[in-house]
């Protein structure tokens, strides 16, 4: 029955859309502004780029039997979640609020409602439906992030299962208390402009969860089979990062330049910063180092790059990149197989960025002796973490035990490219 289920649920996934097809609706559609329209259209295509560029980021870093699982395991997020999306999930992020902590799965189900004309809860200016699609970007690769903590060691299809209720169950319900205007979150003032919180928090303390759920691997290998795969990983992520932050202004305005600029200098200050840390501690300065350094920088950014001033961004990159440094050196010398350091990264960088939104933004931070914005960061915080953790782990015990989660020893040794794809690169 398990090799059958994917399958079996695909079908009924189908059957659903087809069975409640929705049609275009163009009412209100002459309301749009038009370059707001065209640039939120580029910022989802950018957002897009981001999902095969940590492919590649993350296919770069694992040994090279686990080059083509490494990176499909990014990429057929593209597949599973744009589909879920538009039966439920946009529903369970945006729609009609339970409690303010998850949305109505009837309310936008099947993308009923979700027209071409703009719907003022969420953006004046621009079509909704393409609203919609600009958030399922960021849905996409939220899972697709947690793969680096279990790399070399998952069947596909358990990992297609997790990400199918990660996607329902944790980020959906993150989703909606941060962004969605009833949101418990957003209720208290906590800011998040891009998805420090919804993104990347979420996604680091699940792979931490993983990593220890799974267990260390047989053989930890720490040296990346291609460098240039991650070079060009990390130039198409800090390319699709404009997108991603200056895209989260919802039109093309002074805050999209802002955190446009804001992305690019805090992403710098983290790369120089860790080279030069590095060699500082009487390392080599490598090109691994700086393309982790320049995402830890654009990790750390994305919840201020609306509130924060320039100089802050470079502050909150050199921090984000010393933080994080620190903490992949400390998970090394301990049992955890976070296999490309998921967490040190992403999970440090989020709560180090979503900190110091909370001590930068304009008028309500810290150090604008403001207390109270602080003090629910914090707050939300230590929830984010509690829910995203155990959550996560107690769906790992459940696919676990629908499908065995981890692959054979003998499977991992023989690399999951021929185990789990029957692909394998050349020599």
């Amino acid at each position: 029955m398990g090799k059958k289920l994917n399958f079996i649920v695909l079908c009924a996934l189908v059957l659903i859309s087809l069975v409640f097809t929705v049609d275009y609706d163009f009412t209100g559609a002459e309301n749009i502004n038009k370059a707001d329209t065209a640039w939120m259209l580029v910022s989802s295509a950018f957002v897009l780029l981001m999902t095969p560029g940590l492919a590649f980021f993350y296919g770069g870093m694992v040994n090279k039997r686990n080059i083509i699982s490494t990176m499909l395991q990014s990429f057929v997020a593209l597949g599973v979640v744009s589909i879920l999306w538009v039966i439920v999930g946009f529903s369970l992020c945006f729609g009609d609020s339970i409690g303010g902590i998850i949305g109505n799965p009837l309310t936008y189900f099947n993308f009923k409602g979700v027209g071409l004309g703009p719907n003022p809860d969420f953006s004046e200016t621009i079509p909704f439906l393409l609203f919609a699609l600009f958030q399922l970007k960021f849905a996409i690769i939220t899972p697709a992030l947690i793969t680096g903590s279990f790399a070399e060691r998952i069947r596909f299809r358990s990992y297609i299962l997790f990400i199918v209720l990660f996607s329902l169950l944790i980020y959906a319900p993150l989703a909606h208390m941060t962004w969605h205007p009833e949101g418990l979150f957003r209720n208290w003032g906590v800011l998040d402009f891009a998805g420090g919180t919804v993104v990347h928090m979420s996604a680091g303390f699940a792979a931490l969860a993983g990593a220890i759920y799974l267990g260390k691997r047989k053989v930890k290998q720490h040296e990346p089979a291609n460098i240039p795969f991650i070079i060009l990983g990390t130039g198409l992520l800090w390319f699709g990062w404009f997108g991603f932050n200056a895209g989260s202004s919802l039109g093309a305005n002074a805050d999209a330049v802002a955190a446009f600029a804001n992305t690019n200098l805090a992403s710098a200050a983290g790369m120089i910063t860790w080279i030069f840390y590095d060699r500082f501690q009487n390392r080599k300065m490598s090109a691994l180092g700086a393309c982790i350094g320049a995402i830890v920088g654009l990790v750390a950014i994305t919840p201020a790059a609306g509130f924060v001033t320039m100089s802050q961004s470079i502050f909150i990159g050199f921090i984000a990149a010393l933080a994080s440094n620190y903490a992949i050196r400390f998970k090394n010398r301990r049992e955890i197989d976070d296999t490309l350091d998921v967490f040190p990264s992403h999970g440090i960088g989020g709560i180090i960025g979503m900190l110091l939104t909370a001590v930068f933004a304009k008028e309500v931070g810290l150090y604008y002796g403001e207390t109270e914005t602080f003090l629910y960061h914090l707050l939300a915080l230590a929830i984010t973490a509690v829910f995203t953790f155990g959550g996560s782990w107690l769906l790992y015990k459940l696919v676990d035990a629908m499908i065995t989660l981890r692959v054979s020893p003998e499977q991992e040794e023989r690399g999951l490219d021929d185990s789990q794809h029957g692909e394998y690169l050349q020599d």
